[in-house]
C-alpha cells in the first residue's frame, strides 16, 4: 500500500471516529434531540429513521461540496436550506412510495429532517471546505454515528418497554428484514414508561452518562505516567 493510500484511510478512520464517537451527533453536540426522543419507541423506527437521515447528511455534503466555489457567503445559508429540503422531500415521496408503513410510523418527523441542526451544521462548518471525497465521507461518519445512537436508544426502550426487539421490521422495512424481529421475553406484559416521552429523557440520559464514563476510563488509561518526583 502507498503512503498516500495509508494516510487516505488514516484520515478516514479519524473522520469515522469522529463521527461515530468524539463528535457524535447526539452525544457529544447534543443535536437532533427532537426526533431521537420521538421515534426510539422501537429500534425499528429508530433505524429507519437513521438510514433516512444518513443518506440526507451524505448527499447534502456531496451537493455542497460541489458547489462550494460558486456558492457565495452572502446567500450560503439559504442555498444550504434549500439542498438539504430538497433532498429530505425527494426522501420523503420515496420512502412514501415504497415503505408506506415505515412513512407512517415516523410521520411528520421525516419532513422535519430539514430543521436537523447537525445536517446544516456539517454543510457550513465541514462540506463547504473540504473536498468532495471527504465532504461525503463526513456526512456517512456523522449519518451512522446518529444512526447507532437511534438504534441503541430504540433497543434500550424497546426491550424493556415491549420484551422485543426490532418489532415489526418486516411491516416498516421490508420483508427481506424479517430476520431481524426477535422477541425477547415471551408473553411479557411490558413497562409502559419505557416507550413513553419520560422513559426516553432516562434512557438518553444513562447512555449519555456512559459515554463520559467509558471517556474518563479512555483518557486515564491512555494519559502518560507522571514523572517520578526528583528527590533533593
Amino acid at each position: 500500500m502507498t503512503q498516500s493510500a495509508k494516510a487516505l484511510l488514516e484520515d478516514y478512520r479519524r473522520l469515522f471516529r469522529d463521527g461515530i464517537w468524539d463528535n457524535n451527533v447526539v452525544m457529544a453536540q447534543m443535536l437532533a434531540l427532537c426526533p431521537l426522543l420521538a421515534v426510539t419507541g422501537t429500534a425499528t423506527n429508530g433505524l429507519g429513521m437513521g438510514l433516512a437521515t444518513t443518506f440526507v447528511m451524505v448527499a447534502s455534503g456531496l451537493l455542497v461540496s460541489m458547489f462550494r466555489g460558486i456558492i457565495t457567503p452572502e446567500v450560503r445559508i439559504p442555498v444550504f436550506i434549500l439542498l438539504i429540503a430538497s433532498l429530505v422531500t425527494l426522501v420523503d415521496l420515496v420512502m412514501n412510495a415504497y415503505l408506506y408503513e415505515m412513512h407512517k410510523a415516523l410521520g411528520l418527523f421525516i419532513p422535519l429532517i430539514v430543521t436537523n441542526c447537525a445536517i446544516l451544521g456539517r454543510a457550513e462548518s465541514f462540506a463547504s471546505r473540504q473536498p468532495v471525497h471527504r465532504a461525503m465521507v463526513d456526512g456517512l461518519a456523522m449519518g451512522v454515528g446518529f444512526t447507532v445512537i437511534l438504534v441503541v436508544l430504540g433497543a434500550v426502550r424497546e426491550i424493556p418497554g415491549s420484551g422485543t426487539l426490532f418489532a415489526d421490521a418486516h411491516l416498516l422495512l421490508g420483508e427481506s428484514f424479517a430476520w431481524m424481529e426477535l422477541t425477547l421475553i415471551p408473553d411479557y406484559r411490558g413497562f409502559l414508561l419505557m416507550i413513553l416521552p419520560p422513559g426516553a429523557f432516562l434512557a438518553l440520559g444513562f447512555i449519555l452518562a456512559g459515554k463520559r464514563v467509558l471517556d474518563a476510563r479512555l483518557a486515564a488509561r491512555t494519559a502518560p505516567a507522571a514523572a517520578p518526583a526528583i528527590s533533593s
